[in-house]
């Protein structure tokens, strides 16, 4: 059984630099464990205000703000995820593991996940801006529209029950249930089952941490999931930007955009994304100065975001995923 690892998911260059070392590239770690410590009181300043808040209008000012802290929380889990939060593996998958409970989904679901996207990326395994003869039209137009509406974080939080009550869809065998909707079941294939354990645990914990700030403080559910979606919705809405209408290339199928430099520190610089495709274990701090030399064509975020609302285009170009059921380490 092939597997494939945080470290390398695919033919990646050396990071172009004028001297080449380590130190370079050194992880941030007294950094990334300061912001990590904010981003974890803010997201906990929020929902505690939400038991007290009445207003209609003061609910959806905490949607925003949790949105705003998760997205900024989301972008240092993300680099737990390709080992690069802490040089010490135990802080890294500790800082990714509180985190994701904020999501709330599992890590170590949400980290196969996304490190089969960087196999996976701008193949007929994952082209959500494209389908094929033979696939239905309809469907792969709600696919697309339910990521730009949210649809796509509900999915993932319902993982946590599902990992609970239908483990086995998290294995090799779940790949048959699954198969239906190709992106999930190239998913599934990719799945380690030694993970399933800490998944379901992960899951466990997430459930039993928001239900007893629901019930300990008193708020009402429905206030509660607006107050997340806040962050569901904005999230999901900008996953694909970066990829939407892309060349079809497993490294080179991604975009830096352009935003303000407000939001560029608010996501650790995850809009130079492109980079970080080409060079995914190079931390955060460092994306903007790396290939130095190569000119910084960086289209506009905004404009990124709205072009994915044109919805998926028919093609009969097709792109293997060379690393196709590769199960990640």
């Amino acid at each position: 059984m092939s597997v494939i690892s945080s470290t390398v998911v695919a033919p990646m260059r050396a990071p172009a630099a004028p001297t080449e070392g380590v130190d370079r590239f050194s992880i941030p770690a007294r950094t990334n464990l300061a912001i990590a410590g904010m981003q974890l009181l803010v997201l906990i300043a929020v929902l505690t205000a939400t038991a007290s808040v009445t207003s209609w209008w003061g609910v959806l000012l905490l949607a925003v703000v949790y949105g705003l802290a998760m997205n900024s929380a989301y972008a240092m889990l993300h680099e737990a995820e390709h080992g690069i939060a802490h040089p010490h593996p135990v802080v890294n998958t500790t800082i990714g593991v509180v985190l994701a409970f904020f999501f709330p989904a599992p890590f170590h679901l949400l980290r196969q996940g996304h490190l089969g996207h960087h196999q996976r990326n701008r193949s007929d395994d994952e082209a959500f801006d494209l389908y094929f003869a033979g696939e239905n039209a309809v469907w792969k137009h709600m696919q697309l529209y339910g990521i730009l509406t949210g649809l796509f974080w509900v999915v993932i939080l319902f993982s946590n029950f599902i990992a609970l009550l239908a483990p086995r869809l998290l294995r090799s065998d779940g790949a048959k249930a699954t198969s239906f909707d190709r992106p999930t079941e190239a998913l599934v294939e990719t799945l380690n089952p030694r993970y399933v354990p800490w998944i379901r645990l992960e899951a466990l914990a997430a459930i039993a941490l928001h239900a007893a700030i629901i019930i300990g403080l008193d708020v009402p559910v429905h206030r509660y999931l607006i107050v997340l979606y806040g962050f569901g919705l904005t999230w999901s809405t900008v996953q694909y930007a970066h990829h939407f209408g892309t060349e079809r290339h497993v490294t080179r199928g991604a975009l830096d955009l352009r935003s303000l430099p407000v939001v560029d520190r608010l996501l650790l610089n995850h809009n130079w994304h492109r980079r970080h495709h080409r060079h995914p274990t190079v931390p955060w701090i460092h994306l903007p100065r790396i290939e130095e030399g190569v000119a910084a064509l960086r289209g506009s975020f905004l404009v990124a975001c709205l072009a994915q609302w044109r919805g998926p285009r028919r093609t009969d170009v097709h792109v293997e995923n060379r690393y196709a059921g590769r199960i990640i380490r």
